[in-house]
């Protein structure tokens, strides 16, 4: 064994890049089968494989989440647009929580394995929520319009989406508490954007997007259309149209 000091702080690019040049003329000797290991590396190596997984998991997940709205909302905009509202909010949570620990409590940068983790569970609950308020929203727009759907849907909807999200910004929380710091990160940045999520994006952002684009969030189903027959006889509302009174 040969052991190699290098001058650099530990874990910072300058180090990373003498590991990298160690490696490569190390694999430069002819029949030389040698490895470069020590935490720093192994720090490298884990950091190189986490950005490899981003790059496959994260394309994939987002993929895969609007093919199943696409089918469950049976339109192509509305998926999109609450994709988009998912990604809005992670990275304004992530932002967020990257200041507060390197401003507040003085973290040293943040694991390699947190922003990957946090996005999993981040969209994970982002649509669900997004589920809960775009199903109710279609069928109350079948009945009564883009805007006054949508408005039933939040007004029905926001208190289980609210009650949710501070019972698991609460649970996540506790990560927080932990002596290790990965766990505190991934435990600050999950609850601080369940709370951005749950009372924000979910109860302000979503129902004004839906009303600036109008019926058009639904195309191309028959929703998105002013005069498209709807079943049992039924027509979309204009979305300036005020439902009509039943008996």
């Amino acid at each position: 064994n040969i052991s190699v000091f290098p001058k650099d702080a530990p874990d910072t690019a300058a180090e990373y890049d003498t590991i990298k040049r160690v490696r490569t003329a190390v694999h430069a000797v002819r029949g030389a089968e040698a490895i470069v290991g020590g935490p720093s590396a192994e720090n490298l190596d884990t950091e190189v494989t986490t950005k490899r997984d981003e790059k496959l998991v994260i394309p994939l997940v987002l993929a895969v989440v609007l093919i199943i709205l696409g089918l469950l909302l049976r339109a192509i905009a509305a998926p999109l647009v609450l994709m988009a509202t998912v990604v809005v909010s992670f990275a304004a949570a992530f932002g967020g929580s990257v200041f507060v620990f390197d401003t507040i409590l003085g973290f040293k940068g943040i694991d390699s394995s947190v922003p990957l983790l946090a996005f999993l569970f981040l969209v994970a609950l982002g649509v669900d929520y997004n589920i809960f308020l775009a199903s109710r929203a279609r069928e109350e727009t079948v009945r009564r319009g883009t805007r006054e759907g949508m408005l039933k849907a939040l007004s029905a909807t926001g208190g289980v989406i609210t009650s949710a999200g501070l019972v698991l910004a609460a649970t996540f929380a506790v990560l927080a508490t932990l002596p290790l710091v990965m766990l505190v990160e991934v435990g600050f940045l999950v609850a601080f954007g369940v709370l951005l999520d749950a009372l924000l994006v979910r109860s302000v952002l979503v129902p004004a997007l839906t009303l600036l684009i109008g019926r058009r969030i639904w195309w191309p189903s028959r929703l998105s259309r002013p005069a498209a027959q709807l079943p049992d006889g039924q027509q979309p509302l204009a979305d300036d149209e005020e439902p009509a009174l039943q008996r």
